[in-house]
């Protein structure tokens, strides 16, 4: 069995910070990808950032030069640190991940289950 479990996300005034963590847990071999994706109400849900294991990290155009997402490999953890943050930014963010659970094993892409921001103006 595999976990995502988020934490971090609350309430903040615009141009304010959060800063989004997710822990990987359970029978894990390896992790390919890690990366957060951002439903806004009414919306459908969107990547905002991804760390592959190895490669170009990816960002969406609209968070740039706001967020960085980084990863503890030791800990399976990855990070989203949200800086200068706007109300268009508030929605449910979404750990994502790909893992693999044995060394012959395939790579499953897992989710967890959302962590809440609300940016006010």
């Amino acid at each position: 069995q595999v976990q995502l479990v988020e934490s971090g996300g609350g309430l903040v005034q615009a141009g304010g910070s959060l800063r989004l963590s997710c822990v990987a847990s359970g029978s894990i071999f390896s992790i390919n990808n890690m990366g957060w994706y951002h439903q806004a109400p009414g919306k459908q849900r969107d990547l905002v950032a991804r760390q592959p294991s190895g490669g170009s990290t990816f960002y969406a155009d609209s968070v740039k030069g706001r967020f960085t997402i980084s990863r503890d490999y030791v800990k399976n953890t990855v990070y989203l640190q949200m800086n200068n943050l706007k109300p268009e930014d508030t929605g449910v963010y979404y750990c994502n991940a790909d893992i693999k659970r044995g060394k012959w094993g395939a790579v499953v892409n897992y989710w967890g289950q959302g962590t809440q921001v609300t940016v006010s103006s």
